[in-house]
């Protein structure tokens, strides 16, 4: 008797060996879904970021008359809780700014940042870089 529970008290190398292979099956085949989910989920979080940062660009020189001067003068004033984070670079300190001398009300006295970009040189999933969104 002793031999025959012996023999039955656990999993044979092969069993092992052959889960072990499903399992790395599935994990290559999640893997790439993952990383293209994370991405997009990113990319909808810097579109989103974009239009809320443009639109407070857009209030303050509207109800100031002058642009901004840095997106630092968002947040002083109120139209921005905070400088969101790249979701690209992972800083706040990456968003780049593009400034004109262009005045866009005939009220305007200074002309300031006119629109901002991700500071990220990599390409997104429409094949423009994400700095060019």
């Amino acid at each position: 008797m002793p031999n025959d529970r012996s023999q039955s008290a656990g999993f044979t190398l092969i069993e092992l060996m052959v889960v072990m292979a499903i399992i790395g099956i599935l994990a290559t085949l999640a893997i790439p879904s993952y990383v293209s989910a994370v991405k997009h989920a990113r990319e909808a979080v810097l579109l989103e970021d974009l239009h809320i940062m443009r639109s407070a660009i857009d209030s303050y020189t509207m109800d100031k008359q002058k642009g901004p001067q840095s997106l630092d003068d968002l947040v002083q004033n109120g139209y921005l809780r905070a400088i969101p984070v790249d979701p690209m670079t992972h800083s706040a300190d990456t968003w780049v700014t593009d400034n004109s001398n262009a005045m866009y009300s005939l009220d305007e006295t200074d002309p300031g940042i006119d629109d901002v970009h991700s500071g990220s040189d990599e390409t997104g999933s429409n094949g423009q870089p994400y700095s060019s969104w």
